[in-house]
């Protein structure tokens, strides 16, 4: 991922991001240095908070990274997958149904949500939920989009 520009956030740009995710995740983002990067080939927009990539923009709405995720744990919007699932989650796949083994009920449809592993409850993924929290746990079906995941470009990248 190249570079296209890197600058410093202003405090009520930082304040914006950090009430968003207040708002959304139940948890609070804490830095010394924020910075916004923009991509020459990738149209996302990330957040690095003392130099780690810990939020992106996925359709102009901040949400943490996998790497933010882990670093600061969300306390809602959290999709928990199996042991089974987690190869593929890991991989970029869709999650499916029979996968997952609990879902935070407050979900919405459209909703950017973290997807957990439930051994160690680290994050591998970060998705868009196509279904409610309540509706997550089932037999068959697609119930999220995956948009970022363990070992992509936006997680491999290093400043």
């Amino acid at each position: 991922m190249d570079v296209k520009s890197r600058h410093h956030l202003r405090g009520d740009e930082i304040d914006d991001i950090v009430e968003h995710i207040e708002t959304q995740l139940g948890v609070t983002v804490a830095g010394d240095s924020w910075e916004d990067v923009e991509f020459v080939d990738d149209d996302r927009r990330v957040v690095l908070v003392d130099g780690e990539p810990a939020v992106a923009f996925y359709d102009g709405e901040p949400f943490l990274t996998v790497q933010g995720a882990n670093r600061v744990p969300p306390e809602r919007r959290v999709v928990t997958v199996d042991a089974g699932a987690v190869s593929f989650v890991s991989d970029g796949a869709n999650v499916m149904r029979p996968g997952i083994v609990e879902a935070d009920a407050a979900i919405d449809p459209g909703d950017l949500v973290a997807i957990a592993e439930e051994t160690h409850g680290k994050v591998l993924a970060v998705g868009r939920a196509d279904v409610s929290g309540d509706e997550m746990v089932g037999d068959s079906g697609k119930v999220v989009d995956s948009l970022h995941h363990v070992g992509d470009d936006l997680y491999e990248f290093s400043v």
